[in-house]
């Protein structure tokens, strides 16, 4: 793609109409609009005339002319400045009023044609084929301008309370439907602060709070009956070339293919006695691949080291979206992170509640989250009622692609003194 068509595509981004869109059908729309100038007080369009498209102003303003601006106080609403649109819409195919010029003008038009590029099924692809659930679960119904509702899936896994992958997940999707596809994200911080109910829609409000040539940054508020549950803090940075090194190296560690088959691990964690049942029935519903390293040590209530190894990858095929590929990660991660911290303290027939605290997450290098990727993580330290957990992501070159960190309350579950029940 050349640079003008990276500048195209990076305006499109900015567009509000635009955010519940699928890169691919921006990419696809960059591809098709077309260039129109004007002079400062040309007719952009005149009503009564057919529409030819959707108008986006690329540079300039113009004003729609009328008895509905003849109010001073009324007279910002009918002007349009860059990042704004307007076309004949879709009940009528001609212009309702006539567009002036304000200045010099420079529109992007797309074509009536290609009107269907802005009508996807899903803000990940152009149709309505959905190939993962966590896709499905990822995907978000756009309501307002950087305002999009999310729904915990009918038949994805359960737990008392919303699962914290799917907050993160959630809210990066939020926030990366506000920023221009050429750019990803490369850290985002997050802190857990009500557990969500299960049964009521997430909203996530995005707050853009700064937007540069390279990097973007968002904060994201999820809201359930008005409380702010959740919120994440998000950078974003355009592909960039730079210096490059890496010193840690990826474990020793058994190929997927010399592991038990998820289908085999699966009967074994549904039939394990050394399990707990509630485990045993979750685990069938993951929608995600996952090869313990250490198939021993999993979910046992016995004291074992902090520390804990998998293989994991979506199921299904994701679509190509990078951003996509980047919130299934962000799903994923939360899971079993904080159990390291836990491990060395089980013993058998000890309750420990736990709770994450915030979760924190850096992206080096662009992966698929369809393709295997190893979790590497560890427990250094657990103190003052808190666990702390550092985690590595590898993909099978060796290549370290993430870092994350989190931390999460634990507490001893205390046993209620049972009432002393009268002789008498």
């Amino acid at each position: 793609m050349d640079t003008n068509a990276d500048s195209v595509l990076e305006f499109l981004g900015h567009i509000p109409l635009l955010q519940r869109l699928p890169s691919s059908s921006l990419k696809m729309i960059a591809r098709v609009v077309q260039f129109k100038h004007f002079n400062r007080g040309d007719l952009v369009v005149r009503e009564g005339d057919n529409g030819d498209g959707t108008y986006f102003i690329w540079d300039g303003e113009a004003e729609v002319c009328g008895p509905y601006n003849e109010e001073e106080e009324s007279r910002s609403e009918f002007c349009f400045k860059r990042y704004d649109h307007f076309s004949c819409g879709t009940v009528t195919p001609v212009h309702k009023a006539d567009v002036i010029a304000l200045s010099k003008l420079t529109c992007l038009v797309l074509p009536n044609r290609y009107s269907s590029l802005m009508k996807p099924k899903s803000i990940w692809n152009v149709d309505d084929t959905l190939c993962s659930m966590l896709e499905h679960l990822l995907q978000l119904e756009p309501i307002d301008v950087n305002t999009f509702r999310g729904f915990t899936l009918r038949d994805a896994p359960r737990f008392a309370q919303v699962f914290g992958g799917q907050l993160v997940g959630q809210a990066l999707a939020a926030a990366s439907k506000t920023v221009d596809c050429l750019k990803f994200v490369h850290s985002l911080q997050s802190c857990f602060l009500l557990a969500g109910d299960l049964k009521v829609p997430i909203v996530y409000q995005v707050h853009h709070l700064r937007d540069g040539n390279s990097f973007a940054t968002r904060r994201v508020d999820a809201m359930q009956n008005g409380n702010i549950i959740f919120t994440l803090l998000a950078s974003f940075q355009k592909e960039d070339q730079g210096y490059e090194h890496q010193e840690i190296t990826m474990p020793s560690v058994p190929a997927p293919e010399m592991l038990l088959s998820m289908e085999e691990l699966r009967e074994s964690h549904l039939t394990d006695p050394r399990l707990l049942r509630d485990y045993r029935n979750r685990v069938a519903n993951w929608p995600i691949e996952i090869l313990f390293c250490e198939p021993n040590n999993i979910n046992v209530k016995t004291k074992t080291p902090p520390s804990l190894k998998y293989w994991f990858r979506a199921t299904g095929i994701l679509s190509d979206d990078q951003a996509l590929h980047r919130c299934v990660v962000a799903y994923i991660s939360d899971i079993s992170f904080l159990q390291v911290a836990i491990n060395p303290h089980l013993i058998r027939g000890l309750k420990i509640m736990s709770l994450t605290l915030d979760h924190s997450m850096w992206f080096h290098r662009p992966f698929r989250a369809d393709e295997w990727l190893l979790y590497v993580m560890d427990s250094p330290s657990s103190s003052n009622a808190r666990g702390f957990s550092l985690g590595r992501i590898f993909n099978r070159k060796g290549e370290l692609v993430m870092s994350l960190s989190q931390e999460g309350l634990m507490r001893t579950v205390k046993t209620p003194n049972p009432v002393p029940i009268s002789k008498l």
